[in-house]
C-alpha cells in the first residue's frame, strides 16, 4: 500500500474506530455489545492458538531445562558433598569404635601385668628412618618416656623405644632383624631368645636343646636388669614349629608373634614396672576344649535272628533241660 494522504486519513479513521470501541467494551462491561463478536473471534482463533501453543511448549519446556539445569546440578552437586561428608562420619565413627576397643584391650592386658603405662598414638612408620621395623608415637620426654622403655599393645609384645624427642618417640618393632628378646615358656619354664625376621615368625633359640616343646605353647617376656629394655610376662607369641634339634645345644623355633606389626594404632608405653614378675597372668585364658560326643551303636539282627523277647524264652525253656539231665546222671 502506498504512502498517501488517502492511506493516511484511513489509518487515523481505524484507530478512532478502535479506541472507540475499547472504550464502549469496559463501560460496558458483561453486557458489552462486542462481546459476542468476542466470543465469535474466540471460536475461530482459539484451535489455532492451542496448536500454536502445542508446537511451542517443547521448546518453551526445554528452554525451562535449561535455565533450571544450573539449580539442579548445583542441588546434585550438594547433595553430593552431604553424602561424602555422611559417609567420612561413618567412617570416623567406626575408626572411633575400633580404637575404643583397642584402648580398652590395652588397659585390661596392663593391669593385668600391673604395668604402669602411657597410651601412645603410631603417627608414622619408619620408612623414612631407613629400613628397620620401626614406628613413631606422638609420646615423648614431655610424657615421661625415655630410652629402652617397653611398647606393648591389648595383644601382647610390640617393641622397645629407641629414640626418644621432646613429643615423639621411635619404637623399634619386636619383627626387627635387629630386635632380641629374652622369653620364658609357659608350659615348662624353657628359657630362649626372640629374634625378629621381618614378616615371618618370630625366630627363638631355646638355651636347652631337649627342651620338650610342641605347637601351641605360648611365651612371654622374661624380663631384664632393672626392667629395662624389657619388663616381664610380656605376651610374644605362640609355637608354630619347632626344629629338630639334632644333638645341637640350643633349639629353635617359630614362633607367630601376638601383635600385628602392620596394624598399630594405639599403644602403650611401660613406665613403672610392676612390683613382682606377672609370671603367665597376662596370657590370655586358654580356648576351652571341644567336647567329647560320645556315640552309641545298637547292632541290628542278623538274618534268622529272633527278637530279643524270643530269644530270652528260649533261653528260659533251656534252663529246665539242663536240670533235668543233672538230675539224672545224679542218679545213676
Amino acid at each position: 500500500m502506498r504512502d498517501t494522504k488517502e492511506s493516511r486519513l484511513l489509518l487515523a479513521l481505524l484507530v478512532a474506530v478502535a479506541f472507540a470501541l475499547i472504550t464502549v467494551d469496559i463501560r460496558g462491561g458483561e453486557e458489552s455489545p462486542v462481546d459476542g463478536a468476542r466470543r465469535a473471534a474466540a471460536t475461530v482463533f482459539g484451535p489455532v492458538e492451542n496448536a500454536v501453543a502445542t508446537a511451542v511448549d517443547p521448546i518453551g519446556n526445554a528452554i525451562g531445562a535449561v535455565r533450571d539445569s544450573g539449580e539442579r546440578h548445583s542441588r546434585i552437586a550438594q547433595l553430593e558433598r552431604e553424602n561424602a561428608e555422611l559417609k567420612a562420619k561413618l567412617g570416623s565413627d567406626d575408626r572411633n569404635r575400633n580404637r575404643a576397643r583397642s584402648l580398652d584391650k590395652l588397659l585390661k592386658t596392663a593391669g593385668a601385668g600391673q604395668y604402669g603405662i602411657k597410651a601412645a598414638e603410631v603417627i608414622a612408620i619408619g620408612s623414612a628412618q631407613g629400613f628397620s621395623w620401626t614406628v613413631t608415637i606422638d609420646a615423648g620426654s614431655e610424657d615421661g618416656i625415655e630410652r629402652d622403655m617397653t611398647v606393648l599393645n591389648g595383644d601382647g609384645l610390640v617393641g622397645r623405644v629407641t629414640t626418644v624427642g621432646p613429643s615423639t618417640s621411635t619404637v623399634l618393632l619386636a619383627n626387627d632383624p635387629d630386635f632380641t628378646v629374652g622369653t620364658r615358656i609357659e608350659r615348662t619354664d624353657e628359657l630362649g631368645f626372640a629374634t625378629g625376621q621381618g614378616d615371618r615368625p618370630l625366630s627363638v633359640q631355646l638355651l636347652n636343646g631337649k627342651a620338650k616343646v610342641k605347637a601351641g605353647d605360648r611365651l612371654v617376656t622374661f624380663g631384664s636388669q632393672a626392667d629395662k629394655p624389657f619388663v616381664p610376662g610380656v605376651p610374644v607369641g605362640e609355637v608354630m614349629r619347632v626344629d629338630p634339634s639334632g644333638g645341637d645345644l640350643t633349639r629353635r623355633l617359630f614362633v607367630r608373634p601376638y601383635a600385628a606389626f602392620s596394624r598399630l594404632d594405639i599403644v602403650g608405653v611401660v613406665v613403672q614396672a610392676p612390683r613382682t614378675d606377672p609370671r603367665d597372668m597376662v596370657l590370655p585364658p586358654k580356648p576351652k576344649p571341644a567336647p567329647t560326643v560320645t556315640v552309641t551303636v545298637t547292632p541290628t539282627p542278623t538274618d534268622g535272628a529272633t527278637p530279643d523277647g524270643q530269644q530270652e524264652g528260649l533261653a528260659g525253656d533251656a534252663e529246665p533241660e539242663t536240670n533235668a539231665r543233672t538230675d539224672e546222671q545224679d542218679q545213676e
